[in-house]
């Protein structure tokens, strides 16, 4: 059973955002629905200095639901959306020159130890090897991270956390994560919810009356069970959040759901042809 089902970045170098304001102070939290035990376990696993990994499915609320952790425990937020050029550099940091001057600018890595930040890597499992071996000794009993190109050694504070997400139904193979990865995190599955829960989170997040809510759930679980359409990713929660906005903002259901839906899942004419469908006997 799932622990997690919640609602709801690229380039030659890893973009990190911090959030929040001073350490310990509170802010408003972003909104997420609990509906399993997700959040007491990431609780638990902060108290106990232990690295979190979240698996599952795009726009299914891995990155929301760490926003919303983040916010409850009043800590900065520094997010790496991984991808294949996402190297152990961008994430220690480097050597810059300004004005004839040489100075060490930090990575988000190297930042979010210094703060005693959650450092949050989106999509790990797209980053190069490189990333992995530099993040073993923050996510075991050592705590620590090195920075080779100023031999500067680490040590993480009491409130550091690492979180990583990875989505395991995406580009199986070179991909997937090791085993030996893998045990280093306490793990916590998302999916999508159940209907009428993914029906309450669009009606919160878009705007959209519950009975719209209800009818683009239908729709997304629709296009969900289509295995034989070969999607590379199906209609998550997060996708059905845009289309609502765009109902809201006075765009047609149809018209809302072929750009919001059917668009962004495939560029295949015959594939298109098949979720029109499905949107034109839903909607």
């Amino acid at each position: 059973m799932a622990a997690g089902r919640g609602a709801h970045a690229s380039g030659s170098r890893a973009r990190a955002r911090g959030r929040g304001g001073p350490r310990g102070g509170r802010r408003l939290s972003p909104y997420y629905r609990v509906v399993g035990h997700e959040e007491e376990v990431f609780l638990a696993a902060s108290a106990a200095r232990l690295p979190v990994l979240l698996k599952g499915p795009t726009g299914c609320g891995k990155s929301r639901f760490v926003e919303a952790m983040a916010a409850r425990l009043g800590r900065p937020l520094i997010t790496v959306a991984c991808n294949d050029e996402t190297s152990a550099a961008d994430l220690l940091g480097r050597w810059l020159v300004r004005g004839g001057d040489t100075y060490w600018q930090d990575g988000p890595a190297t930042r979010a130890v210094r703060e005693g930040a959650i450092l949050y890597l989106d999509e790990i499992a797209e980053a190069r090897e490189d990333v992995i071996v530099l993040l073993h000794p923050l996510t075991d009993h050592r705590r620590e991270l090195f920075v080779d190109r100023h031999a500067e050694q680490l040590t993480a504070p009491p409130e550091f956390q690492l979180i990583a997400s990875f989505n395991p139904g995406y580009r199986r193979g070179p991909k997937e994560l090791k085993p030996s990865t893998r045990q280093r995190f306490v793990a916590i599955d998302f999916e999508y919810p159940e209907a009428s829960i993914e029906a309450e989170i669009v009606a919160r997040e878009s705007g959209v009356e519950a009975k719209m809510a209800k009818r683009l759930v239908a729709l997304a679980r629709k296009i969900r069970s289509l295995s034989e359409l070969g999607l590379a990713e199906t209609a998550s929660t997060r996708l059905l959040v845009h289309a609502g906005r765009l109902i809201q903002a006075g765009v047609s259901p149809r018209v809302a759901c072929t750009h919001a839906l059917v668009a962004p899942l495939t560029d295949d004419p015959e594939v298109s042809a098949a979720l029109r469908d499905v949107v034109h006997l839903v909607c």
